[in-house]
């Protein structure tokens, strides 16, 4: 294995590497010319830098990966080469990439050591040209360079929708016009994060496009508060006018609004409520806007507009969202993301939730990094708690490891 003439930029094979797993000739040329990219928001090929059995470069099958105890593994399985794995937000790897190398086609998979009789291909993509195109598209869009250079500064829903013709076209074109569900969700999903403009006009986070929500959730489902209703301690300019003039849904995806009194601190909602529990300091400062699931409460930080989870169970607050920009787009993100799988007949739902959720999880950690730095703390993220949860459950459902 060696880099290829423009430095570290490519993962390139040797023939005496690729012999005897890929006979593919097209697909051999590629490893040998060319290569895979080093760097991928999208993919990691780490895998081609691990030594494999005989000292090969990488190149391993499922089964020398799994030992496939008790030859357990599908036959389709057994000699499909291990190249790489599909990453999530902040690095997170998730499915494998399997490289066919008689056919050339690239698949994913979940590796299940325990019980590898279970595991299973899912399509990706036709070629190994094809997948580093669509990889370098995607990256292309988060990064606002190359084909998607002229959408920087562009934001609201005719960017988004443009943009998302835009991807579609580059993986109907590179897939015969049936692009594996991935892309299609990619397509869909993605170009959501130009919905809302960084100019910083708002003094937040996020410039949302006026009544955004409005027109998402429907007349009345959103609501805004009376400048009466704030607490003294909510000094946060920009979080009041947001409250006031934007406000938020009043039934949003794992959230609801606190709407039966004007907002109160942590303080008085405990005293309201004649509880005894342990509150964080400044507690007189959080405000409290609603409520999350599992005794979780929503909370503002009345000086800084930092958006928080405060657990009462473990009576800690954990990192939510920078702040209600950023809150307001993740609940219409949620609810975006809801119609577009019933106006596709619920495709982005149908045996692929795993992998919605992770796109899911991408688009949120480029508008919000909130949830990658809480992990790279070891804090708890309650967003990406819930989108992991129910990715799992998922995928434990459809093997069935429930």
């Amino acid at each position: 294995m060696s880099t290829n003439s423009a430095g570290d930029t490519a993962i390139v094979l040797t023939d005496a590497e690729l012999a005897p797993y890929v006979t593919h000739a097209s697909t051999r040329r590629w490893l040998t010319g060319p290569g895979l990219p080093c760097d991928s928001g999208v993919l990691s090929f780490a895998e081609l830098c691990r030594e494999g059995r005989e000292g090969r470069a990488g190149l391993r099958t499922v089964a020398d990966s799994t030992g496939d105890p008790g030859d357990r593994l599908a036959a389709e399985l057994r000699d499909q080469l291990v190249i790489g794995q599909l990453l999530g937000p902040g690095g997170l790897r998730t499915e494998s990439v399997l490289l066919d190398g008689a056919t050339g086609e690239i698949s994913t998979t979940y590796f299940l050591h325990d019980r590898p009789d279970l595991m299973d291909r899912r399509p990706l993509a036709p070629s190994l040209r094809t997948l580093v195109r669509f990889a370098e598209a995607t990256d292309e869009l988060a990064g606002l360079r190359g084909q998607f250079a002229t959408y920087v500064g562009r934001y609201g829903p005719k960017a988004v929708a443009q943009a998302s013709q835009h991807l579609l076209a580059v993986f109907e074109e590179g897939a015969d016009g049936e692009p594996a569900p991935y892309w299609k969700m990619a397509a869909l999903i993605r170009p959501l994060a130009l919905v809302a403009g960084r100019a910083g006009e708002s003094g937040l986070a996020l410039d949302l496009p006026p009544r955004l929500l409005d027109q998402e959730f429907g007349q009345g489902k959103v609501v805004r508060v009376e400048e009466v209703d704030f607490p003294a301690t909510l000094t946060h300019e920009p979080t009041r006018r947001f409250l006031r003039e934007v406000g938020l849904p009043e039934d949003g995806f794992l959230f609801s609004l606190e709407t039966d009194v004007p907002l109160q601190t942590l303080a008085e909602y405990y005293a309201d409520e004649e509880r005894i529990t342990e509150l964080p300091a400044r507690a007189d400062h959080l405000i409290r806007l609603g409520h999350l699931v599992e005794d979780n409460s929503l909370v503002v930080d009345g000086e800084t507009g930092a958006v928080l989870n405060w657990s009462e169970p473990e009576a800690r607050l954990f990192p939510l969202n920078t702040d209600v920009s950023t809150l307001a787009f993740t609940l219409w993100l949620l609810h975006r993301e809801q119609a577009i799988d019933e106006q596709s007949g619920h495709e982005l739902t149908t045996d692929t939730y795993d992998q919605l959720a992770m796109t899911m999880l991408q688009v949120l950690s480029t508008v919000d990094p909130t949830g990658t730095r809480a992990a790279g703390r070891d804090d708890r993220h309650y967003w990406t708690e819930a989108f992991q949860d129910e990715a799992s459950g998922v995928l434990e459902s459809v093997g069935g490891l429930r």
